[in-house]
């Protein structure tokens, strides 16, 4: 399982902030070359970017590189230059179809260094067709691990009115997260953009979670403690699902078909999601610090 509650954008043109990446504790860290990029610092950031790959150390945050859209030129130059430096994975922009995601997949196959760990594809769907052809994009290559969701622009080609409560996003919300699932892979939900309202953020990210999402784009370090607290099990999760667990264990010993815990049935779905809770509280030490 790989762990992204929180994915935060860090400007491509920043050095500062490129530097010190690691010390925000986000579970990735998203160098990013398109929108936090000038268009005539482009050229600058891609080197920027290149050597903090090669020099920094961003502790366990996986890195991930958000080129520029596939249909301009500096695409191409995006994954010559990063890909060799050994990013964990590439960012995808305004990711329209399948095409798109195999067309990068191409790019990235030719400029991996001989015996290179293979760097995944993420794709951040941010407009009506991106959303119309998700699944399609989801399964399209097997680098593709992830689907972001980027509200800001997707309203836009609505021509929706964009607002805090976020309901004229549930339904893309809904058919991102479905499509992810369909194949297999990660959804990662869309930023909250008022950095000072931790209050909201926590509602949005609690939300997403409800929603089936896996973590959440962020866009300020200061958000990123905000989004962990949400997306960690809480203690009635994880007692909940060893409840679970327990009671599956000694169905299958007694040879029984049926069982209930809390009053309600449990089936394979059940038993999934409880598992996927007590590996996430494993990997993240919260079983242990409940001395479990």
């Amino acid at each position: 399982m790989t762990i992204r509650r929180s994915m935060l954008f860090i400007p491509g043109n920043n050095p500062g902030m490129l530097q010190n990446g690691g010390v925000f504790c986000a579970d990735a860290v998203i160098l990013d070359l398109e929108d936090a990029v000038a268009p005539l610092e482009k050229d600058a950031a891609r080197l920027l970017v290149a050597a903090a790959l090669a020099s920094v150390d961003y502790g366990g945050s996986e890195k991930v590189v958000r080129i520029n859209p596939l249909d301009t030129a500096m695409a191409a130059d995006d994954i010559r230059a990063i890909v060799p430096c050994g990013p964990d994975a590439l960012l995808l922009p305004k990711v329209q179809g399948a095409k798109d995601v195999e067309a990068a997949a191409a790019l990235v196959a030719a400029a991996e260094r001989p015996g290179q760990k293979p760097v995944k594809l993420m794709a951040l769907i941010e407009t009506p067709r991106g959303l119309a052809e998700a699944y399609a994009v989801a399964a399209a290559d097997e680098r593709l691990t992830a689907l972001a969701f980027g509200a800001e622009d997707y309203t836009a080609g609505l021509g929706a009115i964009r607002t805090k409560e976020g309901t004229e996003i549930l339904a893309a919300r809904s058919l991102l997260v479905n499509a992810a699932a369909a194949a297999g892979v990660d959804a990662i939900d869309t930023p909250f953009t008022d950095t000072n309202d931790e209050e909201g953020l926590t509602r949005d990210t609690t939300l997403a979670k409800q929603l089936g999402f896996r973590g959440k784009l962020c866009i300020n370090p200061r958000q990123v403690d905000a989004v962990h607290a949400v997306f960690d099990p809480s203690a009635a999760e994880i007692g909940w699902a060893e409840r679970v667990v327990r009671a599956i264990r000694r169905a299958e010993e007694q040879g029984s078909g049926v069982v209930a815990v809390d009053g309600k049935m449990v089936d394979a779905p059940i038993v999934s999601r409880a598992e996927r809770i007590l590996q996430l509280a494993a990997l993240l030490g919260l079983r242990e610090e409940a001395g479990r």
